[in-house]
């Protein structure tokens, strides 16, 4: 079926009540591969096929929502029709009758936007086959096991995505994308016989099968299992109130959660942010510069478009410490008035578009990172943030630390486990006060309101003065 045979121009026709309406159909066809390993054997080895199309009325600020896997047009006019009735039985029991808008001649031509930045994969993922993919995950198993004999579990896993984009809207706009995806992960548990400890890591990004020409899987498991040992080894980290230095190594965690959230524009604009209200406010250190930035290729969170046909685009939140812009998408513009950023984004055809990061960081400065632990008489140097907790409309969070180690006159040296950072986002932001002039990137797949979404962090080395270091030693 050719899926520009489909008259969208009826099927939008047919979920319009008024002229101020937005109306888009989002149309997905993604395969998927995933290929887990544990206990040294293969635990997971699914292969996943999507297709379907989600229809979407924006009408008073409020959206309406249906989707389907039968993507024939008679199927696409009888839900774009239900949609409309479903929107207009709600606004009769909100305020008392149906209104009926006159939604004048509707005139489209869908003429289709061609992307700002443009990406080539030299691999297709979906062109691999399976003995091919799991081959670079058998020799890292075998690897991971007999590294050394304190692995207890060791868990590789292998999943790409290959997703092709029709994106069509009630603006005349037609755009198509495809994304392809790739990661990398291991997951190491290490154990002897008192103490347990777990090493991460993963890679990844906006890549064909061509990610491992650069890429040794070997490598990335190694990384994962010397994190792993070097915290078993480690005694516990000493608590307190304590100067932190954030490797660029450490992963973006910090920025992710502690602001990023929170300059999501459906969480800023209902209130429910520490940044509601406070464009044009200093927000952070005048060292800090956050940006979100889609069109950054190869990065996890690239695409030429996002899930609501909106250009990838260059995103500067804060400059200088002071808040410029939130994130947003289309229902955002409509209810705050916010520029539209291009990050509405969804995790499938199933799913409404939110607001969404992509690609987050912290800008660069100006300090060779050396300087900066040279810096500290006595602290901690946090090499990668594990898993953590952030209340948005406080800013209050917990991080974890997965491998640390205590910075001693300006010298980094003996291991640490089981420490965490516990601070205020702002207050944490405001207070940095060196910023390296290198960056590092970590990859994620992001969650939010049930929704799935990958994406890039990165940071330069940072050092905060002070933080609340929670151990298990006093110091």
């Amino acid at each position: 079926m050719n899926l520009e045979d489909i008259n969208f121009k009826a099927v939008i026709d047919n979920a319009r009540i008024g002229a101020d309406d937005f109306i888009d159909v989002f149309i997905e066809n993604k395969v998927s591969t995933v290929l887990s390993n544990e206990s040294k054997r293969l635990e997971k080895a699914i292969k996943g096929l999507i297709l379907g199309a989600g229809i979407r009325l924006i009408s008073n600020k409020k959206t309406y929502y249906a989707y389907t896997n039968n993507i024939e047009e008679s199927n696409l006019l009888n839900i774009a029709s239900r949609l409309k009735k479903a929107a207009l039985s709600d606004i009769k029991n909100n305020e008392g009758n149906a209104r009926s808008k006159d939604s004048g001649n509707l005139v489209l031509n869908f003429n289709e936007k061609k992307p700002k930045v443009d990406f080539n994969i030299i691999k297709d993922v979906t062109e691999v086959s399976i003995d091919e993919k799991l081959n670079k995950i058998s020799p890292v198993v075998d690897y991971s096991w007999n590294y050394d004999k304190k692995v207890v579990q060791a868990n590789i896993t292998y999943s790409d995505y290959k997703q092709d984009v029709l994106i069509v809207n009630s603006e005349g706009d037609l755009v198509k994308d495809c994304r392809e995806n790739l990661a990398f992960l291991v997951n190491i548990v290490v154990s002897d016989g008192n103490k347990t400890e777990v090493g991460y890591e993963s890679a990844g990004g906006f890549t064909g099968f061509e990610f491992f020409d650069a890429n040794d899987p070997q490598f990335i498991a190694k990384k994962a299992l010397d994190r792993a040992l070097s915290q078993l080894s480690a005694p516990f980290a000493p608590s307190g109130s304590m100067t932190v230095v954030l490797s660029s190594e450490a992963g973006g965690t910090m920025i992710h959660e502690a602001i990023g959230h929170g300059l999501e524009a459906d969480i800023a604009g209902n209130g429910l942010s520490v940044y509601s209200d406070k464009i044009g406010e200093q927000v952070a250190s005048n060292l800090i510069t956050v940006i979100d930035d889609s069109s950054l290729v190869g990065k996890r969170g690239f695409y030429r478009f996002d899930d609501e046909g909106t250009y990838s685009r260059k995103n500067i939140l804060v400059q200088d410490g002071v808040l410029k812009k939130y994130m947003s998408d289309r229902l955002s513009y409509v209810k705050y008035g916010c520029e539209l950023t291009g990050n509405g984004r969804r995790q499938s055809y199933e799913h409404i578009p939110i607001v969404r990061m992509s690609n987050t960081m912290i800008a660069p400065g100006k300090t060779n990172p050396e300087d900066i632990i040279k810096s500290v008489e006595n602290g901690l140097f946090v090499k990668k943030m594990g898993g953590g907790q952030v209340n948005t409309v406080t800013g209050d969070f917990v991080f974890d630390v997965m491998e640390g180690y205590i910075i001693k006159k300006g010298i980094v040296q003996e291991a640490v486990s089981g420490a965490t950072l516990i601070g205020n986002g702002p207050d944490i932001l405001k207070n940095i006060d060196m910023v390296g002039n290198d960056l590092g990137f970590g990859i994620g797949t992001c969650g939010k309101d049930g929704q799935g979404a990958p994406v890039a962090d990165a940071q330069p080395t940072l050092r905060i003065p002070s933080i609340i270091v929670g151990g298990k030693n006093s110091k």
